[in-house]
């Protein structure tokens, strides 16, 4: 059997509910790279935030960061990042919003709020990734991977029609869960970063396995030759996507389930 590459996202779909890598996953994917196969963890997170977790597997990975704004190599190196416009960011960024909708940003390095929300960093306990607070005044829109805001959802669903009627094509909104409002540039997405990796491995979709389980996975499985929807996926990411076989849930190790099946493990 020649080398695949498996495509997976990790929140919901990779990492259990505790945002942890089960001890079966850990030891599947260091199964399935002994045999030559390729990975990639493609995520809404940052690539900072993305580090913990590729060196929990131990594998040489691809990471596919800020919903395709980033792609690094197994080794580190930067191949490819696509930042929104300067003047957009900027007008995303005084765009008004609820009371308790946070504005954050993703750059290069780091991750920017407006505010103080403690409870956010619930998400990264196993990563010690966190945010640092500065005043929107101070944001000059420049260098901006994502515009993340996150809140109530009725309050983001007010935000995103706005968004969508102010920039059109110049930007890629999605939600990587109800409560997270994700924009990038226009044509970013994990799926548009997927190509571009095939054609760097020099590998058909036909070889490509991707899981997911959220909106922001949309691009990404429509792309994959195998791909696989969670239990516990969003319901709409099934209809937007009817060819993909639905697995089981993420708090059992469904991904590394199917894959020990799938590849005879």
């Amino acid at each position: 059997m020649g080398p695949h590459l498996i495509a997976t996202d990790l929140d919901g779909t990779l990492l259990g509910a505790d945002h942890a890598l089960a001890e079966f996953t850990v030891a599947t994917f260091q199964a399935l790279a002994a045999r030559g196969h390729h990975v990639a963890l493609a995520s809404g997170r940052h690539y900072h935030d993305i580090l913990a977790f590729r060196d929990r597997l131990g594998i040489d990975a691809h990471v596919v960061s800020t919903n395709g704004a980033y792609t690094h190599g197994p080794d580190g190196k930067l191949l490819a990042a696509r930042y929104l416009a300067g003047e957009l960011a900027r007008e995303l960024i005084a765009l008004p919003r609820p009371e308790g909708v946070r504005l954050n940003l993703y750059h290069d390095d780091e991750w920017v709020i407006d505010a103080e929300a403690p409870e956010l960093l619930a998400l990264h306990v196993h990563t010690g990734f966190g945010y640092r607070v500065v005043a929107p005044e101070r944001l000059d829109g420049e260098g901006v991977g994502k515009v993340l805001y996150i809140g109530d959802p009725e309050a983001l669903g007010e935000l995103e029609a706005e968004i969508r009627r102010r920039a059109g094509a110049a930007a890629h909104v999605t939600y990587s869960t109800p409560n997270s409002l994700e924009i990038m540039a226009g044509g970013v997405n994990k799926g548009s970063a997927l190509d571009a990796l095939l054609a760097r491995l020099e590998l058909p979709a036909e070889r490509c396995l991707a899981f997911g389980d959220n909106l922001n996975d949309t691009e990404m499985l429509t792309r994959a030759g195998e791909a696989h929807v969670m239990a516990n996926a969003h319901p709409v990411l099934g209809e937007a996507v009817p060819h993909a076989r639905r697995i089981g849930h993420h708090d059992q190790a469904a991904v590394a389930r199917h894959l020990a099946e799938r590849f005879g493990l």
